[in-house]
């Protein structure tokens, strides 16, 4: 199971009712946090989930409306007596921008490791997800975030009794472990089923539509996208600096299939995004204005709600 929580859904500046952008994932006890704009820590107050098992932040890019409340959210939770170490991602240069904002946070109980993105595609496994960080086009290096929860396949239990192996050895094949018994060794593939269709949530925000974004939200459960504004007029404004607009976003997603995709990053002068998505769905009808606190429990095909 994947929790999904948008926290923020503005840009640029917070307004009453809307805090910056920020988006939260939780799935086997650990919480993945990307961005931190200015309110992120009081939208996850209000939400009601916990500090203290966010274990993974990335960051998009510096521009501060993405990572203004960073200093203050990092005091919070080591004002909370954390002191396990926290991992964050992030473009290049990113412990640099994050050691000059701690000034004002300084002596934090838990430690901070960083791993910085310099490849324009880059895969990692953190916790129980797999990222992949993509590059997308924005005035500065901006990437976007692909989590995924793959799920490996059914154990065969016929395969391996056919082995004739003691029950003992059934678990760490499992796990993933290769096996020597009697002189033999077996390997994980002889004993578990193909791999089964895991959960999948795509985040892009701060860009003009640029093809590696379909790619990456191919088949998402889940597909989060930057709509500065839903003003069709406003496209040329959208391509100076370097946004989307909701028609824009709307054709990726009909790209790229999601289950589902809410668009965010709103302009401040955006006061009702909902006013303008009747021309959105003509182009992909399972879009959805985003508001804060907006949330969606993902699971696996076969688990029962």
């Amino acid at each position: 199971m994947l929790d999904v929580c948008l926290l923020g859904t503005g840009g640029m500046m917070p307004l009453p009712g809307r805090w910056l952008t920020s988006l939260m994932l939780r799935a086997g006890g650990s919480s993945l946090l990307i961005d931190c704009g200015e309110g992120t820590q009081v939208a996850l107050k209000e939400k009601g989930w916990s500090f203290k098992s966010v274990d993974i932040m990335c960051i998009t890019h510096f521009h501060a409306d993405h990572i203004s409340g960073l200093p203050g959210f990092l005091l919070t939770m080591g004002n909370a007596d954390r002191t396990e170490p926290l991992l964050m991602i992030g473009p290049r240069g990113l412990e640099r921008v994050v050691r000059s904002l701690l000034c004002i946070a300084p002596d934090l109980p838990f430690k901070i490791n960083f791993i910085e993105l310099n490849e324009d595609v880059e895969e990692l496994e953190v916790g129980p997800y797999v990222l992949r960080a993509f590059k997308v086009l924005h005035r500065i290096t901006c990437y976007g975030y692909t989590v995924e929860l793959r799920r490996k396949g059914k154990f065969q239990l016929d395969k391996a009794r056919a082995l004739g192996l003691p029950v003992q050895y059934w678990n760490p094949l499992q796990k993933g472990n290769i096996i020597e018994y009697e002189g033999k060794t077996y390997t994980p593939d002889m004993v578990m089923g193909p791999e089964r269709k895991g959960l999948k949530v795509t985040y892009c925000t701060d860009t003009r539509p640029v093809p590696v974004i379909a790619k990456e939200a191919a088949g998402a459960d889940l597909f989060i996208c930057e709509g500065m504004y839903g003003e069709r007029e406003k496209i040329d404004k959208a391509k100076e600096k370097r946004h989307m607009t909701f028609y824009e976003a709307a054709k990726l997603a009909k790209e790229a299939d999601p289950a589902h995709m809410w668009l965010t990053h709103y302009s401040p002068s955006l006061l009702y995004p909902e006013n303008y998505m009747s021309g959105v769905k003509k182009i992909f009808p399972r879009a959805w204005a985003a508001r804060d606190g907006e949330s969606l429990e993902l699971r696996f095909e076969d688990e029962e709600a």
